[in-house]
């Protein structure tokens, strides 16, 4: 057991490494060959930090555990805003000002509703997932192309997404990443997919717990990193942003793939419960972002309500 926690942490440390790294290859390499700097900053640079929920998603559905995938997408979006923005509204209260973020919240409404429908017979069909994958391919379409034309050139979202693109990296640098972020992504997930599922049989978790818990926390904690550091330069809608972003893409892409990959039967609790619980962390997300009085904040106050409603969520289901 030791060594299955040993190799679980070993896993996350190099997926999300790895997961960088492929996103530096992928990036430099298609700037290099032309592609332009917004399509590449709002595609692969953002989906960056979704990388490691969506091959531990892969490995899972490929392994045959199609309940622990959903689990880490259901569960990494209840992650994010109860615990990761939790924590980053404790450190310092969030403004709300981005217009991408006003027009991407009411998005994040409406795809987390689409989860709660494909969950709710309990089976996740392959037309279900292939129906995600294309939401995700027409929601990359859309923001490019009302980007381009809206010509949000202040929007820090979207400022920071093109500053995460590499520039001046030679053609083989960028390839090699590429190549090693390939090799080491799906290496890095297998194992830490194997190890959590022993970790899962020794204390008798089901697969939909293993998911929800360990393995969400850990994918998670990219968002977290992310969170905090845009924080601490009072880059409030970047923190904000990060974390509904990532939501939409856990939704539309890391959830697709267990469709599409394994059709199967899901665990009833995900209908019964934990969904709920996403649509709830959601529209309070939502809820805080909003104000009469022109001022957008989300307080302190609203920071420790959503960390202490994610302590409670996690001591309900494990015990």
């Amino acid at each position: 057991m030791v060594l299955s926690f040993g190799i679980l942490i070993l896993g996350f440390v190099a997926l999300v490494w790895s997961a960088d790294r492929f996103v530096f290859g992928a990036a430099a390499l298609a700037r290099n060959f032309g592609v332009p700097t917004l399509i590449v900053g709002l595609t692969i640079v953002a989906m960056g930090s979704s990388a490691p929920e969506m091959m531990v998603a892969a490995q899972a559905a490929f392994a045959d555990k199609t309940d622990t995938a959903v689990g880490n997408a259901v569960g990494s979006n209840i992650a994010n805003i109860l615990l990761v923005l939790g924590i980053t509204a404790l450190l310092r209260p969030l403004s709300v000002s981005s217009g991408i973020l006003k027009r991407e919240m009411p998005l994040l409404v409406l795809v987390s509703l689409a989860a709660w429908f494909i969950v709710s017979d309990d089976h996740f069909s392959f037309f279900e997932g292939a129906a995600l994958l294309v939401g995700f391919i027409v929601f990359l379409l859309a923001l490019i192309i009302i980007t381009k034309k809206s010509g949000n050139s202040n929007d820090p979202l979207i400022n920071e997404a093109c500053e995460e693109v590499p520039n001046d990296v030679p053609t083989s640098k960028a390839l090699l990443w590429l190549i090693v972020g390939m090799v080491l992504l799906p290496v890095s997930s297998g194992y830490l997919v194997d190890a959590a599922v022993d970790i899962a049989k020794y204390f008798g978790m089901s697969d939909l717990l293993i998911g929800l818990t360990i393995i969400a926390i850990g994918t998670s904690l990219p968002e977290l990193a992310a969170c905090v550091a845009g924080v601490l330069k009072q880059e409030d809608d970047l923190a904000l942003g990060n974390i509904i972003g990532s939501n939409i893409f856990n939704i539309l892409a890391v959830l697709s793939i267990a469709g599409i990959i394994n059709p199967a039967n899901i665990d009833s609790n995900i209908a019964n419960r934990d969904i709920y619980i996403m649509l709830g962390a959601t529209l309070a997300l939502v809820f805080m972002s909003l104000s009469f009085t022109g001022t957008r904040r989300i307080n302190r106050f609203e920071g420790g309500f959503l960390l202490a409603a994610f302590i409670g969520y996690m001591f309900y289901i494990i015990t």
